[in-house]
């Protein structure tokens, strides 16, 4: 760029004044240095922009194009040492969240909801991705902050606990486990076929239906990894599932939820993930709103 933030105010200053003296009285300088200015500006935009032979002073067509860019130039100049400093403090930035399908039950979005009441100008960018994918997203700083399932390397990671919830039996509606009138035990599953997590992408609740629930692995007739797929292969009477107690929420038709025998009434946990030492200064704040999430009370309180 060949020309200067001051040339581009004196430019405005002699548009909206269409008078040299009257602009150089406003900008605070003599009428000499704000000829000079405009000069070496239209030297360095290659164009005329005034008419200095009409009373009062007027725009070429060239100037009116080129004010409407320069007030813009001089708009964004004027706002960047603000927003630099909002950014510093926090209050406004992106932060980018990561999030697991079975997290959208219900918490991502009152989650959202409190950061857009109040954080209004810190912009959330969601990414949909398993555990695993979050951890290795959070590690190389591809994302602030996740909604994601445990365990965690307590060294690079804090956490906190966001919710507690049930695992629970989906069944076909009409099923005969739907009408037993109590928990669901290990030995009520003989010769049912099952619709497990997938080992590799699901691993969380693989391992928390191996370590809950004896089952046979014979019987595992389906492996998927979201929950969602899981309860439409119920529906289609594909065979009965392990899930979350909030995936009743999905309406999915002719399923039906039994709870289950476990040692731990609530054993599916979801968690806040972030790094240790992240550079990014919204992600404090971000937590900070989100502060009165507790197990007890998963969702943040409106203020």
């Amino acid at each position: 760029m060949g020309y200067t933030l001051e040339q581009l105010r004196g430019l405005v200053a002699v548009a909206e004044e269409l008078h040299f003296g009257r602009a150089a009285a406003r900008l605070r300088i003599t009428q000499p240095p704000l000829s000079r200015q405009i000069q070496k500006l239209e030297a360095a935009v290659g164009v005329q922009l005034l008419e200095r032979d009409n009373r009062p002073v007027a725009l070429t067509p060239a100037g009116e194009a080129f004010l409407v860019e320069a007030r813009r130039i001089l708009a964004i100049a004027e706002a960047a040492p603000h927003l630099a400093q909002r950014i510093h403090s926090g209050s406004r930035g992106v932060v980018r969240l990561g999030f697991t399908a079975a997290s959208t039950f219900g918490t991502l979005g009152h989650i959202l909801n409190a950061l857009e009441e109040q954080l209004p100008q810190v912009r959330i960018e969601l990414h949909e991705m398993v555990t695993r994918e979050q951890i290795a997203a959070l590690a190389g700083e591809e994302l602030d902050l996740g909604l994601a399932r445990p365990p965690f390397d307590s060294e690079l990671f804090a956490s906190r606990l966001l919710q507690r919830e049930a695992l629970l039996l989906a069944v076909p509606a009409g099923h005969r486990l739907a009408g037993l009138g109590r928990p669901v035990r290990a030995e009520d599953l003989t010769g049912e076929p099952l619709i497990f997590h997938s080992q590799q992408k699901a691993r969380y609740f693989y391992d928390l239906m191996v370590s809950l629930v004896q089952v046979a692995q014979e019987r595992v007739v389906h492996s998927v990894s979201q929950v969602l797929t899981m309860l439409w292969l119920v529906s289609a009477d594909r065979g009965v599932a392990f899930v979350p107690a909030s995936a009743a929420l999905l309406g999915i038709p002719d399923v039906a939820f039994v709870p289950l025998a476990t040692q731990i009434p609530e054993p599916v946990e979801l968690h806040l993930l972030w790094p240790r030492h992240s550079r990014n200064p919204a992600l404090a704040r971000v937590l900070l709103a989100l502060e009165d999430i507790s197990p007890e009370s998963p969702y943040p309180h409106r203020t």
